[in-house]
């Protein structure tokens, strides 16, 4: 019997262990993981895994990081392993990464690791400080914290990353550059010129400015011309131009802008007067980018002092240069007349306007995955090139030529990003204030024309600013008696009044808005038109609108009653096949300045013209204007100051800057991308609650928790003071008499 028994546990014993291995095998052959973070933080997007399993040349990650880091830069090594194993699970055989083990030991004589850090300088990767707290005090280490990619024979890297904020998006735009600038390049009909004007009048005068380097300048770059050639594919040529013997090239040195020395007799007469020219200009057919070579910085009492660019960073100026001119990103139009927000100068013609105010940091955001065209109405029709136009706070009237313009590109199934303002803040002068009595600035209603367009469609802007109650708020000064100061304009648009129901509004939690207008639709014209229009966000419940007599000081204004407090639209997405406003209407005429030949021959053109009236009058044309386009989208805000610095920082981290890029991809079609920036947006705010709710949850949490665990442990006494109880009479009952 106990042979038998014996017999049966080795059985299942060995029933177990092969159950264990084939559990193990499945396990390896059917790998799966499961992310349960709301955003599916884990999860690398649609996108990245579109880009990764694509490939079609090996592409490799070489990562540099120091080991041991301090918190929270631990967090950013085991996050970057994890996502780099996500993209290797969805690639296919031509992607691989590794880390490099750049962590000397305590006596810094890890050979492994001095190679290694010598690797990473070579692809431009240097240590960082960060700041370590050990045995209660705070020091600094050095850290390398970056990596390569390297696809093909082109390079891209990036050289620090500090938190884990967009390392998704980082790398896989990166990767998705690398693929676009590869066939770009292929596809390139002629080279790409780099071209180095250097007056040889420079070298004479070069040690009295400190510019030991400048006489073997020409051989340096060609250098780097050469070795920049051989990544890419022999489609660069590097040209020596010496403006000190070639007088033609006096024209290409004024449309370039390079940089001109004039100097007087130097050392006594030995030196004569003279003048010359550097600069480096990247070139392939009409567009340029010029490069400076020196680095001027005036100092008082010293003078202005010279310096060569760092060899390195005109590499990488060199290369971020030929990205731009043979336009490696889907091309995005910008309006740059009308006196729009970044506007040419010369469109800035009011002396009483403020000056417009920069919106660098948005248009250096932007070209990072979009090439900027800039869009002149004036110069005529706008290009087919590109699927939105940008039109951001224009100031000045558009013709209805130039409305027809706008109109038919929208007809052809394209999309407008339209950032209006409904008032001009005008400034006058200190002189003029006084005669008026007024001070501060005066906002003058705008009328720029587009505003039928846009009534015409279906959505209104009201002449009023919004004010609301969650609103920006200012800490005052102790010495003027503390406190804060709510910026009622400056309303902060909290997740309740954001609608997520668009993909790419998903993960947008909190907005802040400046100086904005609401938005009226006209449902009856909407429904007429055929669209549908989309509800973005709103002001809170307790805002309200300041109309008429605009003053914008914190201290004069006073909120309303509640009963004339209601939450308004500020954003709308309109989408559908548009009807042309000029459907059924003649082309209008575009209005040109007449030369002065032009005005002395206007009677002998007027006869002509009157001569010919009637029989141009009796032709008749078709098709010049689409009546109703193809599916088209707008989005409309009425506030420009959404895209100024003051409200984009120049990291594109806040929500506001994900709000604007989401949109942007989503008018040009690319809403995976846009899922894949904002699914990082850590900031998720607590829900609004009324005071008397916040203090029962406190209460509870200081009283309730204690009262139900003693509960709780009082329960669990009771039930085994019972069973002890049962079992006790059990065995009472049981006892012989």
């Amino acid at each position: 019997m106990s042979i038998r028994n014996n017999m049966q546990s080795y059985v299942k014993f060995l029933t177990y262990m092969i159950a264990v291995v084939l559990i193990n095998i499945a396990g390896t052959t059917l790998f799966f993981r499961i992310d349960l973070t709301a955003n599916r933080l884990y999860s690398i997007s649609e996108a990245s895994r579109k880009v990764v399993s694509t490939l079609s040349e090996p592409l490799t990650i070489k990562v540099f990081f120091t080991r041991n880091l301090p918190a929270p830069y631990n967090n950013i090594e085991r996050y970057l392993h994890d996502l780099l194993q996500e993209y290797e699970i969805y690639a296919n055989r031509y992607f691989n990464y590794r880390f490099y083990n750049v962590s000397l030991d305590n006596a810094g004589t890890d050979d492994e690791a001095g190679e290694n850090q010598k690797i990473a300088k070579e692809y431009g990767i240097y240590p960082v400080q960060v700041q370590n707290f050990e045995k209660d005090e705070f020091k600094f280490q050095k850290a390398y914290m970056g990596l390569v990619i390297i696809h093909g024979d082109m390079i891209e890297k990036i050289p620090t990353i500090t938190t884990t904020d967009g390392l998704e998006y980082r790398l896989t735009t990166s990767i998705q550059k690398l693929n676009n600038k590869i066939s770009a390049l292929l596809n390139l009909k002629n080279k790409v010129r780099i071209r180095l004007f250097l007056s040889s009048s420079l070298k004479i005068i070069a040690p009295y400015l400190k510019l030991k380097e400048l006489p073997s300048l020409p051989k340096r770059v060609e250098e780097i011309v050469k070795e920049l050639n051989a990544k890419m594919y022999g489609k660069l040529v590097f040209e020596y131009l010496d403006p000190s013997t070639d007088t033609g090239l006096e024209p290409e040195l004024k449309k370039y802008n390079i940089l001109g020395l004039n100097w007087p007799a130097l050392s006594n007469g030995k030196i004569k007067p003279g003048s010359g020219f550097i600069g480096l200009v990247t070139q392939y057919g009409e567009k340029a980018i010029s490069i400076p070579l020196i680095n001027m910085v005036r100092i008082p009492l010293i003078g202005t002092q010279y310096s060569m660019a760092d060899l390195n960073e005109i590499e990488d100026s060199i290369n971020q240069s030929i990205e731009s001119v043979i336009n490696i990103n889907e091309d995005i139009g910008y309006l740059a007349d009308h006196g729009t927000a970044g506007a040419l100068p010369d469109e800035l013609t009011n002396p009483l306007s403020r000056p417009r105010d920069n919106i660098s940091n948005f248009r250096s955001l932007l070209s990072q995955t979009y090439s900027i065209r800039n869009v002149l109405l004036k110069d005529g029709t706008i290009p087919e090139s590109f699927n939105c136009l940008i039109i951001a706070g224009p100031t000045k009237k558009f013709t209805d030529y130039e409305l027809f313009q706008i109109d038919q590109y929208l007809m052809r199934g394209n999309s407008l990003a339209l950032f209006m303002d409904t008032f001009n803040e005008i400034t006058p002068p200190r002189d003029m204030q006084a005669f008026s009595g007024r001070r501060g600035p005066e906002f003058v209603p705008l009328d720029t024309g587009l505003e039928k367009l846009l009534d015409y469609y279906g959505v209104h802007m009201k002449r009023s600013y919004m004010m609301d109650k969650n609103c920006f708020r200012e800490r005052s000064r102790v010495k003027t008696g503390g406190g804060e100061i709510p910026y009622y304009f400056v309303p902060v648009i909290k997740d309740r009044f954001i609608n997520h129901a668009p993909i790419f509004m998903k993960n947008i939690n909190e907005l802040v808005m400046m100086r904005i207008s609401p938005l009226e639709l006209n449902n009856g014209r909407i429904k007429k038109n055929g669209l549908k229009a989309i509800r973005l966000f709103s002001s809170s419940d307790e805002s309200w609108e300041m109309s008429g007599q605009i003053n914008l000081n914190p201290i004069f204004i006073h909120p309303p009653p509640a009963d004339e407090m209601k939450s308004q639209p500020m954003a709308y997405l309109l989408e559908g096949e548009f009807p042309s406003y000029f459907a059924g209407k003649s082309i209008p005429e575009k209005k040109t300045q007449d030369s002065e030949k032009d005005k002395t021959d206007k009677k002998v053109k007027k006869k002509r013209r009157k001569q010919t009236k009637v029989e141009l009058a009796k032709i008749k044309s078709e098709g010049q204007i689409i009546p109703k386009g193809r599916y088209g989208r707008i989005f409309i805000i009425a506030s420009s100051e959404i895209l100024k610095n003051t409200m984009v920082d120049s990291e594109g981290r806040s929500s506001n800057v994900t709000f604007i890029m989401n949109v942007l991809d989503h008018l040009n079609g690319r809403d995976e991308i846009a899922v894949m920036r904002s699914k990082q947006q850590k900031f998720n705010p607590l829900a609004q609650t009324e005071p008397a709710v916040k203090m029962l949850i406190k209460s509870f949490n200081i009283a309730g928790l204690p009262i139900l665990v003693i509960a709780f442990g009082l329960v669990v006494w009771y039930r085994r003071h019972s069973r002890q109880k049962r079992i006790r009479l059990m065995f009472q009952r049981q006892a012989p008499a």
